[in-house]
């Protein structure tokens, strides 16, 4: 952990090795994240760019204090992603799309795509409860907003944020 939290120091720094290392070891992670909200390789690949990008330059606000630094980038990948399905442009380009799309869109709540496993967050997943499960996945796989989540499982708004809160907490209890 002290040699992620050097490169990370370094990261911060402007080292551009410390740069390479990193993104070596969360590009995957990123990519999955991010494709998982966009349903488009081409797109994930060009939004992960950008998550690096930002995080380079927004380094110095990253304080391990807050959190993992998995965790900061992969909030700015997950927002990012979702930027980009809420600009106009992206939706223009998703009104003809063909069939392909909708499958991954109406596959089952515990369709847990294998490239978002490369964070080995899959198999801590699958052990929550079913209810778990479907906000998880909403929320953080999919993309969907809490106002979403709610629309989509039919739960009140509160529901979920509470449900949300107490998943990540059942989450961290198994991974630390």
């Amino acid at each position: 952990m002290a040699d992620l939290d050097t490169l990370v120091v370094q990261f911060q720094n402007k080292d551009q090795v410390a740069f390479e290392k990193l993104y070596g070891m969360y590009s995957k992670s990123i990519h999955g994240v991010v494709y998982n909200i966009v349903k488009d390789t081409y797109i994930a690949d060009e939004l992960m760019q950008d998550v690096f990008i930002k995080a380079w330059k927004k380094a110095d606000t990253y304080s391990s204090k807050k959190g993992r630094f998995f965790t900061w980038i992969l909030n700015i990948a997950r927002n990012t992603a979702i930027d980009k399905t809420r600009s106009k442009a992206f939706k223009q380009s998703k009104q003809n799309l063909n069939s392909d799309f909708f499958v991954d869109i109406i596959t089952s709540n515990d369709n847990l795509d294998a490239s978002t496993d490369a964070i080995g967050i899959k198999k801590f997943v699958t052990n929550l409860g079913q209810k778990c499960k479907e906000v998880i996945e909403l929320l953080y796989f999919k993309g969907f907003t809490q106002k979403e989540a709610s629309e989509e499982l039919q739960m009140p708004i509160g529901t979920i944020k509470t449900r949300n809160r107490s998943c990540i907490q059942q989450l961290r209890d198994m991974v630390l």
